[in-house]
């Protein structure tokens, strides 16, 4: 009888400290980036520029672009320079629900998120991704890369 109280307090307390995964604030883990190498020069109609591909979960949903009404931003900063810039959070309406998980890719098409100090050079470029959803709370940070950059 007493293992069977230590066994079942035991599993009682796993099982309390298990940490949801849905959460008010968005919750986000790095994937990738693909292509991992950059080659200067490079654009949308030249060739594929480098996406940084993430998973964000939210218990709420409430992220996405909703016309007219509201919307969810992805922030970026880029380390090497330490600009910064955001993009709309992707069209998510006809998915929107509780307890919310998408796989998401940023096109990194802005020039600030592919500029090195020096372009002559070949370097490596890390980045810093959150998003903030419709009630404005930031996710936690995650921490992309490395991009290759060559010139």
């Amino acid at each position: 009888m007493r293992y069977f109280i230590i066994l079942s307090a035991t599993i009682f307390f796993f099982l309390s400290c298990k940490k949801d995964k849905f959460t008010t604030v968005p919750q986000l883990s790095y994937k990738s980036i693909d292509p991992s190498t950059y080659k200067a020069g490079t654009t949308t109609t030249s060739g594929n520029l480098p996406k940084i591909i993430f998973e964000v979960t939210d218990s709420e949903g409430d992220l996405g672009f909703i016309p007219l009404e509201d919307t969810a931003f992805i922030y970026i900063k880029n380390l090497k320079t330490n600009l910064s810039d955001s993009v709309t959070f992707p069209n998510t309406l006809p998915i929107v629900f509780k307890d919310f998980t998408a796989t998401v890719e940023v096109t990194l098409d802005k020039p600030i998120f592919l500029q090195v100090p020096n372009a002559s050079v070949k370097d490596t470029v890390f980045y810093e991704v959150y998003v903030k959803d419709f009630a404005k709370n930031k996710s936690n940070i995650i921490k992309a890369g490395p991009l290759y950059y060559i010139p």
